[in-house]
């Protein structure tokens, strides 16, 4: 909770098991989180034995504590350890088993540290996380009241040419940006020589196809393909690297020019939808030897957008607060240019930083969403889902 937060004393004990990348658990004992270590990414078995003996740890706590577990809260995607351990264990104890949808955890989160009970507007920006129609998300504009959240919109998505495989080959990403603008044919040219011509004329028929391409909000996607697209990274050995390389291009150019322009391109649609492909047709039409000026404006006109996107939503619920969760917030460039410019829209910006924005931050959250939930519950009609996104009359069911 940050120093000015009243805990909720009234609340359920929650253990939440947290996410996959960056894990940790939490507690929230007396409205105010015990949190574990940090357990690293559940690939590794180290750290799922380590996320196992913490969460042993926390529920032997709260005993002792006098306000034992009463649910336990997990991620929404099956395959993830934390979410299967969760599961096991609630089945083990008798009690319920809570899913929170990824990124109302990370919005949720900052709600917990600020000790917010009322609504807010919540951009969640990141590479992964499972979506309530089991698709991939990742650049969500949400509305968020504790267990109650409303999808209000998100980045058009992009198909994920090879499925997971795309989130290692950013060139893949820039390819399927290429297609989304109808400019599939420039597939193999711009790419073919670097990647191989067979590999990259079999990727562009798999788009053209609808093979394998699955779609994806994700705004760390968009970061892929832009990089891709300047030549700045098309494999990347290390997470969010073509990310980090944007933004190191980025932040050169404005160091010696802060009055860099936005590039044009990006809009919302009239399904409420952030479109940043003529963004990324404007990014190739820069010169080549612009490269560093080109990541300075797709990144000004990304956070222009997103930022005119979630006041727009403030302004239309009535609430000036905004929330900003996910990992893509770690990007120095794009954090500064949302905050600033949503602040001299009048918003009231607000950041998780007791454990930072991206997934090692998410277990709070998880275990806000789920005390509330319970708390809200009646004994006659016990809650142990994820509950549904509001009715929304300007987005598809």
């Amino acid at each position: 909770m940050s120093g000015h937060a009243t805990p909720r004393t009234d609340l359920p004990t929650v253990l939440a098991c947290g996410a996959w990348l960056k894990n940790t658990a939490c507690l929230l004992l007396r409205g105010e989180p015990v949190w574990s270590a940090l357990h690293g990414d559940l690939s590794d078995p180290a750290a799922c034995a380590a996320l196992q003996s913490s969460v042993q740890q926390l529920l032997q706590h709260a005993q002792h504590s006098g306000a034992p577990v009463q649910a336990l809260a997990h991620d929404l995607h099956p395959d993830f350890f934390s979410t299967q351990l969760a599961l096991d264990l609630a089945a083990a104890l008798g009690l319920p088993a809570i899913g929170v949808q990824h990124h109302h955890a990370h919005i949720a989160a900052v709600q917990a540290e600020h000790g917010i009970d009322g609504p807010l507007i919540g951009l969640a920006l990141d590479g992964f996380g499972l979506g309530s129609d089991a698709s991939a998300w990742g650049g969500e504009l949400l509305w968020v009241n504790g267990a109650r959240w409303q999808r209000l919109g998100h980045l058009l998505p992009l198909a994920l040419p090879g499925g997971d495989r795309a989130a290692r080959e950013p060139w893949r990403m820039a390819a399927s940006a290429l297609h989304a603008l109808g400019r599939g044919d420039e597939i193999v040219p711009r790419f073919g020589a670097r990647v191989g011509h067979e590999l990259a004329g079999g990727l562009a028929q798999m788009l053209a196809r609808g093979l394998n391409c699955p779609p994806s909000s994700s705004t760390g996607r968009w970061f892929d393909a832009a990089a891709a697209a300047l030549g700045l990274c098309l494999r990347q050995s290390d997470e969010a690297q073509a990310a980090i390389a944007l933004e190191a291009a980025s932040a050169r150019w404005l160091a010696d020019h802060p009055d860099c322009a936005a590039l044009p391109g990006a809009k919302i649609d009239a399904q409420q939808r952030l479109d940043l492909r003529e963004l990324f047709a404007a990014l190739l039409d820069q010169p080549a030897e612009h490269v560093d000026a080109a990541a300075a404006g797709f990144h000004l006109a990304l956070a222009d957008a997103l930022a005119d996107w979630a006041a727009q939503a403030a302004r239309q619920h009535g609430s000036r607060q905004i929330g900003l969760g996910g990992g893509c917030f770690y990007n120095r460039v794009l954090l500064q240019r949302v905050r600033t410019r949503l602040q001299a829209d009048g918003c009231t910006v607000l950041l998780p930083h007791a454990r930072g924005c991206g997934d090692a931050g998410l277990a709070i959250g998880q275990a806000w969403v789920a005390a509330r939930q319970l708390a809200a519950s009646t004994s006659e009609h016990p809650t142990v889902k994820e509950p549904e996104p509001c009715a929304s009359p300007s987005l598809p069911a």
